[in-house]
This record gives structure tokens, C-alpha cells and sequence, in this order.
């Protein structure tokens, strides 16, 4: 499997560069309660306005904050530090903040964008500059807003896109963890064991034609991340017990991608890349294991499959170099 090389993180910081601050094209989530709300992306947000909508801004950021505490020195430093000083500003932060406190905004980018606003927060936590103090309001409101809304979410979403809630759990503990938050870890954890403990056999009826996540997939992970390690352990071989023999066939086979210039197709080059995630993660924690070895071939496929189209046409452009960052280990 392979690590985040410096050229590899140069070029990821100068594709981030190139988008966390370009405002169109913008495909907003954004509910209009009058006339008056109807303002640019940077008015309303002015601090992820820019890489075509919120959440991939947000993870925009996340790119150039692991890139650079990685691979300093090969990467633009100074730009990278310039663009987060401005960006990260107290009043901007409120901006935000305050944007959250309309009614109409309750369901603002549930659960995606909130678990990638913590997952930023607790990879801004990791650097020796003001950049987590000052977004940390913003963090707290989203918490605030996954406290109270998992105790409500009666049932999962297995979706393989934004809605997807072991994704948003997953993220969220890397929260959790950095920020000392037991609380909030163990509701992620009660609510990973109501949704998905129970689960056998995975069939694996997927993907699905704008997957970006593998439901199937994605759920190990989560339950990777929240139950200790031999529970883990006993749960995944209840739930993929031929994944040795590398079936259901479906995980094991990289997405086709017939057009990259249309977004929702390109969402499968994510795919790729989250199941290389997905099984590099599952391959170490299953090491020893008969299921370690298929999960790790799985893992490299997939990663080839996915690395080559990282740029080229902006529906991918603006988001694909985080899901690359995760497949590569560097989170």
C-alpha cells in the first residue's frame, strides 16, 4: 500500500490551492426564508464559499492543513499559512456561526458537512498556530448539533453518498478523540451499536451510479473505529464471512467511470478511493487474519484505480485529493 509521498502532497496542495477560494461554478444548500436571502456563496460563507459547495470546502481545507503538516517543506508553506490566517479570522468564524442560527438551517449539510467540519478541527488541533482556536465555535455548534440529533435518528442511512451516517460517525470520533470529548465518543459509540451491531452477511448490492461511499464498507469502518478490537474483530466475520475468498465480488471490483465531466458520475473515482480506505484500514486491523490479505489486495486495486483521475475535470477537481488523502493513510 502506498504512503503520501512529497510530490504527491505538493500536488494535492496546489489542486486545493487552486479552489478552496474560487467561488463558481457553487452548488449551494441553502434555504431562502425571503427575498433578501438570496446572496453569493461568499456573503453567506465567508469562510468556505469557494470548491463548488460548503463541505467540499471545508475538506478543501482539511487537504491543505494534512499536506502541510506532513510535508512542509515540499509544500507551499507560506501561501498555505497566508490562506488559513485569512480565512480563520473571529469574524468570519461568527459569520458562519451565525449562518447556523437560522431556523431554516437545521438540516444544513446533515450529517456530511458537520462531520468534516470537526474532522478539519481536530486536524487544525495538530498545528502549532491559532487556526483551531479561532474555528473552535464553529466546532462546538456543529458537536452541539450531532448531540442532539443522534439521540432523534431512530434508524441509519446506508446510502453511498453525503447522507451516509457510519461515514459522518467515523469522522466525527477523530473529533472526538483529538478533542477530548467522551461524551460525544460515546454517544458515537451507542448509536454505531443500535444502527449496525446486529448486521450479518452483507450482501453488498452495490455500487450504486453517484456512490462515493460503499455503504457496506463504510459501515466496517465506522465499527472499526468505535468498538474495541476484538468485538470488532468477531463482528466483521459475522458480517463479511466470505470477504477472505474476496466475495461479495461487488467490493472487490473497482467502479467503472464513463464521465468524468458529469459530477454525479464522477462520484464512483471517490469510490474507488473510500474502499481503498475502507480495506487498507480493515487489512490492518484484521492482520493475522485469513481476510487481511484480500482486503489489502482490495485496498491497492482500488487505489490505482482511483489515484490517476484525482485531477483533471473540476466535478472531481474540487474534492477528490481528500478522498485520496484518506485511501493514502495520511489522515
Amino acid at each position: 500500500m502506498s504512503s503520501l509521498s512529497a510530490e504527491t502532497a505538493a500536488a494535492f496542495a496546489h489542486i486545493a490551492l487552486g479552489h478552496v477560494a474560487r467561488e463558481y461554478p457553487n452548488k449551494m444548500d441553502h434555504v431562502l426564508d425571503g427575498p433578501g436571502d438570496a446572496l453569493e456563496p461568499h456573503v453567506l460563507h465567508p469562510i468556505f464559499f469557494g470548491s463548488f459547495d460548503w463541505h467540499s470546502c471545508v475538506h478543501g481545507y482539511w487537504t491543505l492543513a494534512v499536506v502541510l503538516r506532513l510535508h512542509p517543506d515540499a509544500v507551499p508553506a507560506k501561501v498555505i499559512r497566508a490562506q488559513f490566517d485569512e480565512a480563520f479570522t473571529a469574524e468570519k468564524v461568527e459569520a458562519e456561526c451565525s449562518y447556523l442560527r437560522r431556523p431554516s438551517t437545521r438540516g444544513f449539510e446533515r450529517p456530511y458537512g458537520w462531520a468534516w467540519l470537526l474532522k478539519l478541527q481536530a486536524e487544525l488541533m495538530a498545528h502549532d498556530a491559532p487556526w483551531a482556536a479561532t474555528l473552535k465555535p464553529l466546532a462546538d455548534a456543529f458537536a452541539a448539533r450531532f448531540a442532539e440529533f443522534l439521540p432523534r435518528a431512530a434508524y441509519p442511512v446506508r446510502a453511498g453518498v453525503h447522507t451516509n451516517t457510519a461515514f459522518a460517525l467515523a469522522l466525527t470520533a477523530d473529533y472526538a478523540e483529538a478533542a477530548g470529548d467522551g461524551e460525544l465518543r460515546a454517544l458515537l459509540e451507542t448509536k454505531a451499536r443500535d444502527w449496525y451491531l446486529g448486521d450479518r452477511d452483507a450482501q453488498a448490492w452495490e455500487p450504486s451510479g453517484d456512490d462515493f461511499l460503499s455503504p457496506t464498507l463504510m459501515e466496517a469502518e465506522c465499527l472499526r473505529r468505535l468498538l474495541p478490537g476484538a468485538q470488532f474483530a468477531a463482528w466483521l466475520e459475522a458480517f463479511l464471512p466470505r470477504a477472505h475468498l474476496s466475495e461479495p465480488k461487488s467490493l472487490f471490483v473497482p467502479a467503472g467511470v464513463s464521465d468524468r465531466t458529469d459530477g454525479k458520475i464522477a462520484h464512483l473515482d471517490g469510490l474507488n478511493l473510500s474502499r481503498a480506505w475502507c480495506w487498507r484500514e480493515i487489512a490492518d486491523a484484521m492482520e493475522g487474519k485469513p481476510i487481511a490479505s484480500a482486503a489489502r489486495a482490495s485496498a491497492d486495486i482500488h487505489l490505482a484505480a482511483g489515484m490517476p483521475h484525482v485531477a483533471g475535470d473540476y466535478m472531481g477537481e474540487h474534492w477528490l485529493a481528500s478522498f485520496a488523502l484518506l485511501a493514502l493513510g495520511a489522515a
